[in-house]
């Protein structure tokens, strides 16, 4: 079954902050999640798995599920079918008392970032070779948000603002705000290898010292 990922008219903030409200309460899973989002379609759900990232509160085990279903989302966009989820990351329960205040100051982030948003550069949100790439630029999103670095300062909050504003900038088609989500990317590729690197070394100095 292929999809279809037409404009929305609603504002990204209203969607979202009309979500968090259905699904309070003692745990979510990704299935209530995604019944939650209803006809708005995956992209709003992407934008929504991302909203934990944006303020610097660790939620055990959120990284690890939203990150592989933003991954299954991306590939429905690359391949234009409705995304296969496994049933053990859909039925996985997640305590909401921390999940949903985070979402909710997500939220309000988003409400101020729908000022800024509107249709340009349509050719960069149209369907086609376009929304491929723009696609892949989410999974690879994914993947940096799933590497195992939530205590290190904005190791999650890089990807999670890259892959909002690719989302927003699809569904609103706004190329510049998907341009902006590709500076995110590039951001945290490079944040990632300082990471790396200063990983290595102090790892060569400290063999060094042993010597």
């Amino acid at each position: 079954m292929t999809i279809e990922f037409a404009d929305s008219t609603e504002k990204m903030s209203d969607t979202l902050y009309r979500t968090i409200a259905s699904i309070e309460g003692q745990t979510i899973t990704l299935r209530q999640l995604m019944t939650a989002m209803g006809e708005q379609g995956f992209l709003f759900l992407c934008a929504l798995l991302t909203l934990p990232f944006l303020i610097p509160v660790s939620i055990p085990g959120v990284s690890t599920v939203f990150g592989a279903a933003i991954i299954m989302i991306s590939l429905a966009i690359i391949l234009n079918r409705m995304p296969w989820l496994p049933a053990r990351l859909l039925n996985r329960q997640i305590e909401t008392e921390k999940l949903v205040p985070t979402l909710r100051k997500g939220a309000d982030m988003v409400s101020k970032l729908d000022r800024f948003v509107r249709p340009r550069l349509r050719f960069l949100t149209m369907a086609g070779l376009a929304n491929r790439l723009n696609g892949a630029a989410i999974m690879y999103g994914g993947i940096l948000l799933m590497f195992p670095l939530g205590l290190i300062p904005f190791s999650n909050t890089l990807p999670g603002v890259a892959i909002l504003l690719l989302a927003i900038g699809m569904l609103q088609r706004d190329g510049m705000t998907v341009l902006a989500g590709y500076f995110f990317l590039l951001a945290t590729t490079l944040y990632f290898g300082v990471l790396v690197y200063a990983a290595y070394s102090a790892g060569q100095g400290l063999s060094g010292f042993f010597v």
